[in-house]
C-alpha cells in the first residue's frame, strides 16, 4: 500500500464527508416548501442547481456528478481497481441495454452511463460488430452468453440473471485481487443481501427451490442452503450476522409483510458495514466506503428530487429512503 498517497487522498475524502448528504438534511428537502427549495439545499453538498430541471434532466447532472467523482479518484488513488470496482456495475446495466435494445429494435444509447469502464457507443459497437475480444474478458464473454440465451428464450429476465451473476464474480475477483479483508468482506456483502432479496421475491412469487439455485450468485453464505431454506430457516441462516433483522423482515415479507421494509433493511445492513470504516485513519478503506457513500446519496438524492416533481407525498418518500453515510 502507498501510504503516503492514502493518506493524502483519505484526509481530502474525510473533509467532504462532511458536506454530503445527511438524514437531517435530506428531511429538510421533504419538508421544503417546493422543488426548488428543495434543490438547492443540495447546493451545501456539491452539487449543480438543479432546482430548473426535469425529472431526465436530473438524472443526467446525477449521473455526470457520479462519472466526475469516479475520475478524479481514479486519477488520485494507487490501486485503480478500487474504482474499477464501482464502475463495472455500469458496463453491464449498458451490457443489459444493448441486448434489450437488439432484441426489441430499439436504440439503447440514451439509457446507457457514462460510468463504466467501457464507453457506451464502444461497448455497444463491440457487440453489434462481433469484437466482444475488446471488451474485459468477463464481461465480453457475459454478453456473448446472454445475448445467446435471449435469442433462445425470448426472456430478458434470464439475461438478467446472467449479467448480475457475471457482474458479482467480476467484482468479488476484483476485490479480492486487494487481499484486503474490509474490502472483500462489503462485496461478499452485497452478494449476501442481492441472494437474500432473490430467495424473498421468489418465495413470494411460489417459484421453485429449482429456479432460485438458477439466480443465486456464489461467493457469499451457502447457496444450497439459501436454495433449501423457507422463511423461518432463511432467518436463521442469517442470524447473528449484519443481515440477521433483513433476514427476520425477509421471513414477514413471505408472508405477506412490507417488501419496501425488508429491502431498505438489506441496503441499510451494507451502508452499516461502510461506517465500520470511520473508525480506520486512512487506507483503501476509507476510499471504498466514500466511492460506496457517493452511490448512496445520488440514489437518495434522485428519490426525493424525481418523487417530489411526481407529486409522491414526502412520508412516501422517506418511507424508501436508506440510510446515508454522513
Amino acid at each position: 500500500m502507498n501510504k503516503e498517497a492514502y493518506l493524502c487522498l483519505s484526509a481530502m475524502l474525510r473533509a467532504r464527508e462532511v458536506r454530503m448528504l445527511t438524514a437531517d438534511r435530506a428531511v429538510r428537502m421533504l419538508e421544503a416548501s417546493g422543488f426548488e427549495e428543495s434543490a438547492k439545499l443540495l447546493a451545501d453538498c456539491g452539487y449543480e442547481d438543479m432546482s430548473g430541471l426535469s425529472a431526465s434532466e436530473i438524472d443526467a447532472a446525477l449521473s455526470a456528478h457520479r462519472a466526475a467523482i469516479f475520475s478524479e479518484i481514479e486519477g488520485l488513488v494507487p490501486d485503480k481497481a478500487l474504482v474499477s470496482m464501482f464502475r463495472l456495475k455500469y458496463d453491464y446495466h449498458n451490457a443489459k441495454a444493448v441486448l434489450k435494445g437488439e432484441a426489441m429494435g430499439q436504440e439503447p444509447l440514451r439509457l446507457m452511463s457514462d460510468s463504466g469502464r467501457v464507453a457506451p457507443e464502444k461497448l455497444k459497437n463491440a457487440y453489434d460488430e462481433e469484437r466482444t475480444s475488446e471488451l474485459p474478458p468477463v464481461l465480453g464473454a457475459a454478453m456473448l452468453e446472454a445475448g445467446s440465451t435471449l435469442a433462445r428464450t425470448a426472456n430478458p429476465q434470464l439475461t438478467d440473471f446472467e449479467l448480475d451473476r457475471a457482474c458479482f464474480e467480476e467484482m468479488l475477483a476484483m476485490a479480492d485481487s486487494l487481499s484486503n479483508p474490509f474490502i472483500s468482506g462489503y462485496v461478499r456483502l452485497l452478494i449476501d443481501a442481492a441472494n437474500l432479496k432473490s430467495a424473498v421475491r421468489t418465495a413470494r412469487m411460489h417459484k421453485s427451490p429449482d429456479f432460485l439455485a438458477s439466480v443465486l450468485i456464489k461467493g457469499g453464505a451457502d447457496i444450497d442452503r439459501i436454495a433449501a431454506a423457507d422463511g423461518d430457516a432463511l432467518a436463521a441462516l442469517f442470524a447473528h450476522g449484519p443481515l440477521e433483522r433483513a433476514a427476520a423482515a425477509g421471513a414477514e415479507a413471505i408472508g405477506g409483510g412490507s417488501m419496501t421494509v425488508f429491502e431498505r433493511l438489506c441496503d441499510n445492513a451494507v451502508n452499516e458495514y461502510l461506517r465500520g470504516v470511520k473508525l480506520v485513519s486512512y487506507g483503501p478503506e476509507v476510499v471504498t466506503a466514500y466511492l460506496a457513500a457517493v452511490e448512496v446519496e445520488i440514489t437518495a438524492v434522485r428519490m426525493i428530487l424525481t418523487g417530489i416533481l411526481s407529486g409522491v407525498p414526502a412520508a412516501t418518500i422517506k418511507e424508501r429512503l436508506r440510510d446515508l453515510y454522513a
